[in-house]
C-alpha cells in the first residue's frame, strides 16, 4: 500500500469558519479535511491530516513523515514567517513539500512576505482559500505518484 500524503496544519488552523472570515474563510477545518479526503479519493491517494499549535509537535511530524508519507502538504500558519526548526525538518524529510496559505500572503502585511517554508518547498498555493489544499494534492500527485 503507497504512503499517505500527510496534510499538516499549524497554529490557529483550528480556529478556521471564526477567525477573520473575511480573509480566511467560513470553511472550517473539518471542513477542509472533508474536501481534501475528496480530492485525495479521486486521484487515488491516502491522506493523513493534522493540526497543532504547538511547533516542536509539527516539527515530530515532519521528522516521522520521512519514513510514513510520500509527501508533505503543509500550511504552517504563522510558523511559516518565523520558524528556522519547521525549515530544518522539511530538509532533512527528503520528500516532496507542497506550502499552501489561504490568504495571499503577498497581498497582506509585510512580515508575512517571507516564508522560511518556501526555502524547501517544491511549490507555493496561496490565495485561493481553501480550494488551495485541493490544488496542492493535484500536484502531489503528479510529485508523488501511487505506486
Amino acid at each position: 500500500m503507497a504512503k499517505p500524503v500527510f496534510i499538516l496544519n499549524g497554529p490557529n488552523l483550528n480556529m478556521l469558519g471564526t477567525r477573520e472570515p473575511e480573509i480566511y474563510g467560513r470553511d472550517t477545518l473539518d471542513d477542509v479535511r472533508a474536501r481534501a479526503q475528496g480530492r485525495a479519493s479521486q486521484l487515488g491517494l491516502s491522506i493523513d491530516f493534522r493540526q497543532t499549535n504547538h511547533e516542536g509537535e509539527l516539527i515530530g511530524w515532519i521528522q516521522e513523515a520521512r519514513g510514513a508519507a510520500s509527501g508533505i502538504i503543509l500550511n504552517a500558519g504563522s510558523l511559516t514567517h518565523t520558524s528556522i526548526g519547521v525549515l530544518d525538518a522539511l530538509s532533512a524529510a527528503e520528500l516532496p513539500v507542497i506550502e499552501v496559505h489561504l490568504s495571499n500572503i503577498f497581498r497582506r502585511e509585510s512580515f508575512r512576505h517571507h516564508s522560511y517554508v518556501s526555502a524547501a518547498a517544491k511549490g507555493v498555493i496561496c490565495g485561493f482559500g481553501v480550494q488551495g489544499y485541493e490544488l496542492a494534492l493535484d500536484a502531489m500527485a503528479k510529485l508523488a505518484p501511487v505506486s
